[in-house]
């Protein structure tokens, strides 16, 4: 485990910062907790809105269970502060639930990294607003990152 790693590397710069920001995004988007877990260190602390947890095996757990419940998910992040081994994002995801309501999550991290890249802690806050079918952003076939979000929602 000494020998992992997930370049780039702190200190961050604007641009590993945003780099970093959108593997991040990108890997959370294949939905594969099992994957998504390696960008964390072993014993990882988490805070995801009211639930704790640390190490990888909660996470995946975590990660499979609100994947399970968030059908259609797709998200966005956004860099938006960063300092050496530390950066913030904002993010949104739409997701419907098993009634067919469609949510858009709105939130922020808060991200803390060891020296070799992988995140040893990750606050998470967000609110979710319900939308009709037509507010959706994130449509099948929308590149995320092409999406215009107005200062409104930021």
């Amino acid at each position: 485990m000494a020998t992992e790693s997930k370049p780039p590397f702190p200190p961050f710069t604007a641009e590993t910062a945003r780099i970093k920001v959108k593997a991040a995004q990108d890997a959370w988007n294949t939905k594969n907790a099992e994957a998504v877990q390696m960008a964390y260190t072993p014993d990882s602390i988490w805070r995801n809105r009211d639930t704790f947890l640390q190490g990888r095996s909660e996470i995946v757990e975590f990660l499979k269970k609100k994947w399970s419940r968030e059908n259609g998910y797709r998200l966005r992040k956004e860099l938006f502060a960063f300092t050496d081994n530390k950066i913030a994002v904002q993010f949104w995801y739409e997701w419907y639930d098993e009634s067919g309501q469609w949510w858009r999550t709105y939130g922020l991290e808060d991200w803390t990294f060891a020296d070799n890249g992988l995140m040893r802690k990750r606050q998470m806050s967000g609110n979710d607003v319900k939308i009709a079918e037509e507010e959706r952003w994130f449509k099948e076939g929308v590149d995320v990152n092409e999406v215009a979000i107005t200062e409104k929602h930021w």
